[in-house]
């Protein structure tokens, strides 16, 4: 599917150049010994000038990253998922020259991601899930029944995430999937602090509402 993706976005690229000259020769700003800050700023100053070869390293530096989200937010669905990704970095190729360094990349990457997948949620009109995962709950089995057990709570939490409106089901995903501190939330979902409290606050309180039973 990923492969899929990389080919479409990769067209889409070359489509681009019928607008606009780009570079044929590899990006030599791109060197082994910057530092991520300073590959990141060599590489989006190189996209800024059209560079196919510094598109191609960006991509290939966040690709995981915003398809992982993608998948975590809508339950597992891949063709979704890619969609989103690939609406993602379409919108990085054609608006690169939005950044203006006032934040961190990631920061402005996480905000493309998060308008991407509300913007999908919206369209499709119903509740969307998460993909498998466990919110970092659950060990390891140690037999057969308690397996069981530890799915059939795993699948309730999912069910309870997936019921979440979207806009806190964003802020539980990048909270306890993507580990951002508030501070960080509250730049890519462009609100306050205290927004980002009151949103995971209410999100746990309807979870430990729906969830209340698999407790004892």
């Amino acid at each position: 599917m990923r492969k899929i993706l990389s080919e479409v976005l990769w067209r889409r690229l070359r489509e681009m150049e019928n607008g606009r000259k780009l570079l044929d020769g590899p990006s030599h700003t791109l060197v082994a010994h910057l530092s991520d800050r300073e590959i990141n700023a060599a590489i989006i100053e190189a996209c800024r000038r059209g560079d196919r070869n510094a598109f191609r390293a960006l991509y290939e530096m966040y690709k995981d990253q915003v398809y992982s989200i993608s998948l975590y937010f809508f339950h597992g669905d891949e063709a979704v998922a890619s969609d989103v990704t690939q609406q993602v970095f379409l919108k990085l190729m054609t608006g690169v020259g939005q950044f203006r360094g006032d934040a961190e990349f990631s920061t402005w990457l996480y905000r493309l991601v998060v308008n991407a997948c509300m913007d999908a949620a919206r369209r499709r009109k119903a509740a969307v899930a998460i993909s498998d995962c466990d919110l970092g709950l659950f060990a390891a089995p140690d037999s057969q029944e308690e397996d069981y057990a530890r799915r059939q709570t795993a699948s309730s939490v999912r069910a309870g995430v997936s019921g979440l409106p979207p806009k806190f089901r964003i802020a539980v995903l990048l909270r306890h999937f993507e580990d951002l501190s508030y501070e960080q939330m509250a730049k890519v979902l462009n609100c306050s602090i205290g927004t980002v409290a009151s949103r995971l606050s209410r999100g746990h309180k309807i979870l430990a509402e729906r969830l209340k039973g698999l407790r004892g």
